[in-house]
């Protein structure tokens, strides 16, 4: 057993500033809509402003900008969803697409015995494929992975239920609050999970330098 104190998923994973800045603009959606009067042409101007300011503010203070031009695109396609159908609940319809699409492409990799967890903790810890060598954490990476799948459904069907009922208030309410809460959370939760499934004696996240590629049938 390793003398060494295990690292927390969170502290692998990190990305608390990018789940912030997400639920910034769809703030100044709902803002921007409510103060004109409902207008969806003013709300989806004000993501867009809103979504500028963010990414100066973060490339000032040396933030990636390819990341921050990635997430303009996103608030300026979901604001173009909106002004063309002319629905204000139509700004987060990408949203939940994008969570549908997140909840099956995590259940299938588990499916495939590739689950994401261990696809993103093994390239932020350099190990590429390597971890799934190690038929423990290959086993221990799918079951906290399902953590994800229920944090994606969660969103579908709280964002579904009020994208149908056309409440765009409470749709920016819980926009901000299943952003980086529910992000927190889920890293937790996860993390709890994935630990709880590897005995004591196991190095963890770290490989095992004994690790084989034949311990994992059809590795």
């Amino acid at each position: 057993m390793s003398g060494e104190p295990r690292e927390s998923l969170a502290q692998i994973l990190g990305g608390r500033r990018g789940a912030l800045d997400a639920s910034i603009p769809p703030v100044g959606f709902v803002a921007g809509w409510l103060a004109a009067g409902q207008s969806v042409a003013w709300g989806a101007g004000a993501a867009v402003v809103v979504a500028i300011a963010v990414g100066v503010f973060r490339i000032a203070g040396g933030g990636k900008v390819r990341a921050l031009v990635v997430s303009l695109a996103a608030v300026v396609a979901a604001a173009l969803i909106a002004l063309h159908t002319g629905r204000a609940q139509d700004f987060f319809l990408l949203q939940l697409m994008s969570n549908v699409a997140s909840a099956l492409l995590w259940a299938a990799s588990i499916v495939v015995r590739w689950p994401l967890l261990g696809v993103v903790v093994g390239l932020l810890l350099g190990q590429k494929t390597r971890w799934r060598r190690d038929a423990v954490l290959l086993k221990a990476y799918s079951r906290a992975s399902w953590v994800w799948v229920l944090q994606y459904t969660l969103r579908v069907v709280i964002y579904g239920l009020l994208w149908s009922a056309g409440q765009v208030l409470a749709l920016g309410v819980a926009r901000t609050v299943l952003s980086w809460p529910l992000v927190a959370l889920t890293v937790a939760v996860s993390g709890w999970v994935l630990y709880r499934a590897l005995p004591p004696e196991h190095p963890g996240l770290r490989l095992a330098p004994e690790t084989r590629s034949d311990d994992v049938p059809g590795a």
